[in-house]
């Protein structure tokens, strides 16, 4: 922190508001015409609300409601808020898949702040991709924010059973496949594992990363745990909003918390929590918004030494989110981790880590282990490299099978899910446990915006023998509360002339996890002889967002940002002129 408080005139917002001339009477004028008066903004700080409340993103849906808690709290410390509505990113309704637009989110936020006379900000996000969305622009901006979690919804129930939201729904669908259950109890489940507001309760990428905000210091202290249909979460919002007023005038920006150290205890978290593979791509680009270097290896490394030790779905077996609030949340993890963390970085309440986490205690240590009793013995995800990965690939040991963990069989391709779904459908298809089932062309600039085909459902032919997993492989990426053995992220991209392109139905594919390595058993010369033969894809898009989105992704093991977005790309941009 600065440690000098800010004056009024300090402010952002007095640019705007305050000059005697006549573009700041225009800005006045209109402010009145919204029905406020002078004192309402007079000597203040203007918050900027970023809502990503919409009626297709059900996820937030109580944000509708819970930006008035926000507002409360910053009306009670003497803010004027500001609610902007910015693009909701729904996980389940949006198409082709929300990644494609987590970029455009985070070039609103940014844009909306620049453009806007505001000196302080509230992110209200949860779902995937809303949270590194988010984050990222405020990051680039710079202006003081906190992180507000939309929260997890409630555990689901059929019939008496709790179900995790897409943990249970992968399962329950193979069972369906398979003929074992009825369409009626097929809709009994439909109807029963998704029954609240808020995100998926299972450790997906919606509970992975808003526990990286936390771990990161963006949040309220336990902010990431609350369910989102607890009362504490209205009033977490309310202490948000008065908080945020304060960081303000105290000048606390995101780089004084965004630090080096800030990032490693986030990766540490985030291994801990059994967190979804996801959490490498979005961390890496909202380090790297930040001028903070992260890579693959780097997960890797944290990963062999940091064991999961949150029991929940899908690593973990019996638990979900609420169990892990009343079980102690994020504090209480952390605090069993505090010996593999940097406890001096700062948080948004101006405190230290180590100071946020005095107090914090483990209710259940079934829910949240201890360090000598994990659920698995390393970090959730594990980094590949090979001649089929040379950039690298995302395996999650602790939610599959350890009869994967070193593995070699035929190569079955699809080059589209098209050709995907005609391979698992088809039931008479020869196809054994061994095979390794590979989909390809569906990464960043192949899916397009690599959607989360990656959790290629088993095929028939398969769950007819009582097969309930088998080694599967894909550029594309897959949904946090999925399970099963799993290589995603595969790059480079098989759409760009990755080496996964050159596979062919039929090749051995070598796996070691332990070994970190991932091979196809095809000489060089032969890979150099195919390459040649190999011809590149015409483009998905020929105008508009999608074809900025495919001239500047970059791959996965990057980030997936843009490249004119990162830090070192360009000057600073200057603040608007006001004329």
């Amino acid at each position: 922190m600065t440690g000098k408080k800010k004056t009024y005139n300090d402010l952002r917002s007095a640019r705007w508001m305050a000059p005697d001339d006549f573009r700041s009477f225009g800005h006045r004028s209109r402010t009145m015409q919204m029905g406020y008066a002078p004192d309402d903004w007079s000597e203040k700080p203007v918050i900027a609300i970023l809502n990503t409340w919409s009626d297709a993103q059900p996820c937030h849906m109580h944000f509708k409601h819970r930006v008035e808690d926000v507002k409360r709290g910053i009306f009670q410390t003497g803010g004027f808020p500001m609610e902007l509505p910015v693009h909701s990113l729904s996980e389940t309704l949006l198409k082709p898949t929300s990644m494609l637009y987590r970029n455009m989110l985070a070039m609103e936020t940014e844009e909306l702040l620049r453009s806007h006379p505001i000196d302080g900000v509230i992110l209200m996000g949860g779902c995937d991709k809303t949270t590194p969305g988010l984050v990222m622009g405020a990051v680039s901006m710079g202006l003081p924010f906190i992180y507000v979690t939309a929260g997890p919804m409630l555990r689901g129930n059929y019939r008496g059973q709790v179900l995790g939201s897409g943990t249970d729904s992968f399962k329950y669908w193979d069972e369906r496949r398979s003929g074992l259950i009825s369409k009626e109890e097929w809709v009994g489940v439909q109807g029963g594992i998704a029954r609240s507001y808020g995100h998926c309760m299972t450790m997906g990428t919606a509970s992975t990363m808003t526990a990286i905000a936390e771990a990161l210091g963006l949040t309220l202290p336990g902010a990431s745990s609350i369910p989102a249909a607890d009362a504490n979460h209205q009033r977490m919002c309310a202490a948000a909003g008065r908080r945020i007023v304060d960081m303000v005038w105290e000048d606390l920006t995101p780089d004084q918390i965004i630090t080096q150290a800030a990032v490693t205890n986030a990766v540490t978290v985030a291994m801990a929590t059994g967190c979804s593979t996801n959490a490498i791509i979005h961390l890496i680009a909202m380090a790297r918004r930040a001028g903070i270097s992260l890579d693959l290896d780097a997960f890797d490394k944290i990963g062999r030494t940091t064991p999961v030790i949150a029991n929940i779905r899908p690593s973990g077996k019996d638990y979900l989110m609420e169990d892990f609030f009343y079980a102690g949340g994020l504090r209480g993890l952390m605090k069993n981790l505090s010996d593999k963390l940097d406890l001096s970085t700062l948080t948004v309440t101006g405190e230290t880590l180590g100071k946020t986490l005095e107090g914090a205690e483990v209710h259940n240590d079934d829910v949240i282990r201890p360090l000598d009793n994990p659920v698995y013995h390393e970090g959730s995800l594990a980094v590949l490299k090979g001649n089929l990965a040379p950039d690298g690939a995302v395996i999650k040991p602790a939610a599959c099978d350890p009869k994967f963990f070193k593995h070699s069989g035929p190569a079955l391709v699809a080059d589209s899910y098209a050709e995907l779904k005609e391979i698992i459908d088809d039931e008479t298809l020869d196809i054994g446990p061994d095979t390794v089932l590979v989909l390809r062309n569906a990464g960043p600039q192949g899916g397009p915006g690599m959607p989360e085909w990656g959790m290629i459902p088993m095929p028939k032919a398969l769950l007819k023998k009582g097969h309930r997993d088998m080694l599967r492989i894909s550029d594309a990426r897959m949904s946090g509360t999925s399970y099963g053995a799993c290589i995603l992220h595969v790059a480079p991209e098989a759409y760009i002339g990755g080496p996964l392109a050159l596979l062919r139905s039929g090749d051995i594919i070598e796996v070691d996890i332990p070994e970190r390595s991932l091979n196809m058993r095809v000489s060089e010369a032969e890979l150099q002889q195919r390459r040649s033969k190999w011809a590149a894809p015409s483009p998905r898009y020929g105008r508009g967002y999608g074809w900025l989105f495919t001239k500047h992704i970059e791959q996965a093991n990057e980030g997936c940002d843009f490249d004119f977005l990162k830090t070192e790309f360009g000057a600073p941009v200057d603040e608007p002129e006001i004329n």
